[in-house]
């Protein structure tokens, strides 16, 4: 469903990302794991289109495009890192929620697919009325997410999903990912709870100063001398 080739991106005159090949199929779920600063994060906003290409393709269902920004409708969703303000504080939750779907075509769904995200997040169902900036940081993660959904994407990336969350918050975080997968939503996920990410995924790609250093089958990675050299320098609990 998604395929990288060889795409890089810089900052300015700073390269953050050389060469990435990954892909992606229909309903899988696949990681982008790595140190701080490996272009995990640039990966993400390559593929949205909030960086732009300087070499490579990004072939999205068939679409190729070598400077891609990707329509909304594209069917791509993006959950940035939590750092910041990802929900309008002064709108309510089910404002927040239903200014994603913001496309024709998730618009027309909206209600139902309002319904299948309070199903997800009933905690969402319960706050609809509150305003988004007085929630916890883990509910206002949860909204985030839910946000996405409501562009009724084919693929939903998420990025750090459990930065700044309590471990309490950090598992429900993931069991509705988990949730959200097997509804058959394809997923990519950067995060640096491996041993989490690893539990989720069925594939991971390691990336390291912008580049892909290797990647295989979740099961496998940690048992490999190499992946374990280069995972442990940021996730002591794996």
């Amino acid at each position: 469903m998604l395929e990288l080739s060889g795409v890089s991106a810089s900052y300015g005159s700073v390269p953050a990302i050389t060469g990435v090949t990954i892909s992606i199929g229909e309903g899988e779920a696949v990681g982008l794991l790595g140190a701080n600063g490996a272009g995990k994060s640039t990966t993400l906003r390559a593929i949205s289109g909030l960086v732009k290409l300087s070499a490579g393709n990004v072939t999205f269902a068939g679409t190729k495009s070598r400077l891609i920004a990707a329509a909304p409708d594209s069917g791509t969703g993006h959950c940035p890192r939590p750092e910041g303000r990802q929900v309008f504080p002064e709108m309510t939750v089910q404002e927040n929620l239903e200014i994603g779907a913001y496309v024709p075509k998730a618009k027309a769904e909206r209600a139902r697919t309002l319904e299948l995200v309070y199903g997800i997040f009933p905690r969402l169902a319960d706050r609809k009325k509150q305003l988004a900036g007085t929630m916890s940081g883990g509910e206002q993660q949860m909204l985030a997410v839910g946000r996405g959904l409501m562009l009724k994407p084919r693929l939903l990336m998420l990025d750090e999903p459990s930065l700044g969350l309590a471990p309490v918050m950090t598992d429900v975080t993931f069991e509705k990912i988990g949730e959200i997968h097997k509804m058959g939503t394809a997923i990519l996920l950067v995060e640096q709870n491996v041993s989490r990410a690893l539990s989720l995924v069925q594939r991971a790609y390691v990336l390291e100063s912008g580049n892909v250093i290797m990647h295989g089958r979740a099961p496998n990675l940690p048992t490999t001398s190499r992946c374990r050299r280069h995972i442990w320098g940021f996730e002591e609990r794996l």
